[in-house]
């Protein structure tokens, strides 16, 4: 099972022989360097790149490149490295992109040699940077494990270096670019000509314009077609669209993806929207922004000028100018309003044809519900908006299983909700996400497959809990007091570590009949409340080590809470999401980082919805007698 590293997280290597693929959304530079057991490179001579790209147990790509194979044989490795660092960089002076933040968000995935995949990693969140540590290959008491790194640096290849140890950073930084650029001014044959007979593949939808004489941002497209699925069923073509009328963009049809099922189509679907809002937005914004400049270099122009500064000379071109911004800035919105349109339309034929887990909880779907025979793909956490237009709402899909825990922020809100919003109504609200989040996940999984711990120290829980108590979906009361909270954590601890060294050994039959083998998740209320220092490490213990094993957590805690464990606690925040019980505009998109405000995914006030559909978990498994 491949295991879907979120930063920070690490996955133990099974072999020592292993290829790194590396898909970038444009060319970079791929490299490797070998550290110490301080993790520091002490000298350029434990460097792979393109003007070096072969070293005892290592080699990597002589080109800048969209795609890269590097080579990694750890017992070949001198004795005394304990850490390889996989470097990549946006080659300087080629006059390509100058940050990640314009491009899709760079995949990284080790392999066997035999291609099967061990783990991978998404590198998202990066803006200005323009090179970034994508994974650590590191020692661990004579075993090599893979840690999802992701630390960008806006200084560049030599910033990286230098933070490494590297005494020479700059020059062998400059070495490195002169080399590539080198290598990417050699003259390449272009590529065949397209046969008559093969015609180029239609878009999946227009594509959003960028506003006249507006610097057009980001980079390409993003193909969200998910080429780790190993099938060998060709993907089921996505449904034809109704004819459009005359002169009227093309209908929108739900499924209109490429994908396996209609489930993953609907999923790339979604994605896609996402993207094709997040773009649009960022056009109509640069837009209006170079408006907004071009309107202040043409004032500058006239005051400038002592013989246009004052009289109707200098009251015609202010006019002038001003009129030219308004009129751009009409340009820009007329084609936003027209993506939005679109956009708009199809969103509402996607969400009726939403599948319980991808569905909001008013969706007519929930009436219908059946346990499933297998998990889906991904599950609903909320929306997502623009101020744009805030009633096109984009379903925020995260893959399962988690690979990473949630973080339900319990603290004070920002914006207009603090002003609404008390300090104890929101921990009640931030305990009913925990919960509409958990019955969801209990809903999608297979009879069996799923279980739900809560740890609940004060016992302050009791009332947003009950749907999930009166239904029997907790197999047992939350653990409360410092003897409960203790025991379950060692309970969770024993069963990552167990499962952990039978994978690792390949005995995953043979473990003992008490562990429970179905993905755990384990909701924590009120921490640090009631956590000794003892839980406190098997809590972060489980947030690194569980998610690759089936255990997961749904922290419901204020981070200003727990200051006093100071930043012993900052890895543990890193590895979660966070998410809100009430709108917020946290979170950002990995290609033009919109600040986009999120919604939690709750139950309509009055309906009953969740309790039904948890009715129905517990009598499938009364049948099945679990």
């Amino acid at each position: 099972m491949t295991a879907e590293l979120v930063r920070g997280q690490n996955h133990p290597l099974s072999g020592t022989r292993l290829e790194i693929r590396v898909s970038a959304g444009g060319p970079v530079v791929a490299g490797a360097t070998l550290a110490g057991a301080d993790g520091k490179v002490p000298g350029a001579d434990r460097i792979a790149h393109p003007a070096s790209h072969r070293l005892p147990g290592l080699e990597v790509s002589r080109q800048a490149a969209a795609d890269h194979r590097l080579a990694v044989d750890l017992d070949a490795l001198p004795e005394d490295v304990h850490r390889v660092h996989v470097l990549l960089a946006l080659p300087a002076g080629a006059g390509g992109p100058t940050s990640f933040g314009v491009l899709a968000a760079p995949f990284v995935a080790v392999t066997g040699l035999d291609g099967t995949e061990i783990a991978t990693y998404t590198i998202t969140d990066l803006g200005a940077e323009s090179a970034v540590v994508a994974l650590e290959l590191y020692r661990r008491q004579g075993a090599w494990k893979v840690r999802a790194v992701g630390q960008g640096y806006a200084g560049g290849l030599a910033a990286m270096l230098e933070d490494q140890g590297l005494e020479q950073a700059y020059e062998t930084a400059a070495a490195i670019n002169e080399a590539v650029v080198r290598g990417m001014a050699r003259a390449v044959a272009p590529p065949p000509p397209r046969p008559a007979a093969d015609p180029e593949p239609a878009p999946r939808r227009p594509a959003p314009e960028p506003a006249p004489q507006a610097p057009a941002p980001g980079g390409g497209p993003v193909d969200y077609r998910h080429p780790r699925r190993a099938t060998a069923t060709p993907p089921a073509p996505a449904p034809a669209a109704p004819p459009a009328e005359p002169g009227q963009p093309p209908r929108p049809v739900a499924g209109d993806a490429n994908g396996w099922t209609m489930d993953e189509r609907l999923y790339n679907q979604v994605w896609g929207m996402f993207e094709d809002l997040a773009r649009s937005a960022a056009a109509y914004r640069s837009a209006v922004d170079f408006a907004e400049s071009r309107l202040e270099q043409e004032l500058d122009k006239v005051l400038s000028d002592p013989a246009t500064r004052v009289g109707p000379a200098a009251d015609a071109a202010r006019a002038e100018a001003r009129a030219r911004q308004a009129s751009l800035v009409e340009q820009a919105r007329a084609v936003l309003d027209r993506d939005l349109a679109q956009l708009t339309a199809e969103a509402e034929v996607v969400e009726h044809a939403l599948p319980p887990a991808f569905a909001r909880w008013d969706s007519p779907v929930w009436q219908g519900y059946q346990v499933p025979l297998e998990t889906p793909m991904a599950l609903r956490l909320g929306d997502l908006h623009l101020p744009e237009r805030t009633d096109l709402r984009i379903p925020m899909l995260v893959r399962l299983p988690l690979e990473r825990g949630l973080w339900i922020d319990s603290g004070r809100p920002s914006g207009l909700q603090s002003a609404v919003v008390d300090a104890t109504e929101l921990r009640r609200l931030a305990m009913e996400t925990a919960v509409a989040h958990a019955a969801r996940m209990l809903a999608v999984y297979p009879v069996g497959d799923f279980t739900v711990h809560v740890i609940d120290p004060a016992g302050a829980a009791g009332a947003a809990l009950a749907p999930l108590l009166q239904t029997g979906a907790l197999k047992e009361p939350p653990a409360a007091g410092a003897q409960g909270v203790s025991a379950l954590l060692e309970r969770l601890t024993r069963r990552v570590d167990l499962v952990q060294m039978a994978v690792r050994s390949g005995a995953a039959d043979s473990l003992p009949p008490d562990v429970d083998t179905a993905e755990q998740l384990l909701i924590v209320n009120d921490f640090p409340h009631g956590f000794d220092d003892r839980a406190v490490n098997q809590l972060r213990y489980l947030a690194d080590e569980g998610p690759s094993v089936g255990v997961h957590l749904m922290m419901v805690a204020d981070r200003e809470d727990a200051r006093g464990y100071g930043p012993v606690l900052d890895p543990l925040w890193r590895a979660l999401l966070r998410i809100t019980p009430v709108p917020d505009d946290h979170l950002a998109d990995p290609w033009v980082g919109h600040a986009w405000t999120y919604e939690p995914s709750l139950v309509p006030a009055g309906s009953d919805v969740v309790r039904q559909v948890l009715q129905r978990v517990g009598q499938a498994r009364q049948a099945y007698g679990i």
